[in-house]
């Protein structure tokens, strides 16, 4: 019997706690969600009083989004843009099983046109890569040699400066 009541103290006490956590959370979606409503109403008001001022006001309405929104978007920020452009949304919930196999099949076809084009992109960066250091190496090889001729014929085309002897040198 001793057990049953520490036990039945404990549940008591988790279910006290989990409805305050319940209660909490609730009051933070309240405060958030009007906390968002008030900024939408002044977003409105805001465009409405910028679009009832005319058309010269026009780019400080955009202006005001654009700084609203920050100078720059960040990479995350066009990754998600970029993907949510290129994924399709799946339903499948209301397909029957050969249905099913149909999109499998269709799905697969298109994760393997995309390999083939990570491939092909892959192997063209490669074979840009090489091109870029054999270049690199005929250029250092043509610059050696033509240094190696310019010393042998003693026709040096870098010319140091002559310097100016102590009594031209003004001091202050």
């Amino acid at each position: 019997e001793k057990r049953r009541a520490e036990r039945a103290e404990q549940q008591r006490i988790r279910a006290e706690k989990d409805k305050e956590r319940q209660a909490r959370r609730e009051v933070k979606m309240r405060k958030e969600e009007a906390d968002a409503q008030r900024k939408a109403d002044d977003d409105a008001k805001k465009k409405i009083a910028l679009t009832n001022m005319g058309s010269g006001f026009s780019s400080h309405l955009k202006a005001a989004i654009d700084a609203k929104r920050g100078k720059k978007q960040t990479e995350r920020e066009k990754k998600k843009k970029v993907l949510a452009e290129r994924i399709k949304p799946l339903s499948i919930d209301s397909l029957t099983d050969d249905q099913l196999r149909e999109k499998a099949k269709e799905l697969w076809d298109w994760l393997t046109n995309l390999e083939a084009i990570k491939y092909d992109h892959c192997e063209m960066l490669k074979r840009q890569r090489y091109e870029v250091k054999n270049v690199q190496t005929r250029i250092t090889h043509a610059y050696i040699q033509r240094h190696q001729y310019i010393r042998e014929r003693g026709k040096s085309t870098f010319q140091p400066k002559k310097k100016k002897k102590n009594s031209e040198i003004l001091r202050f």
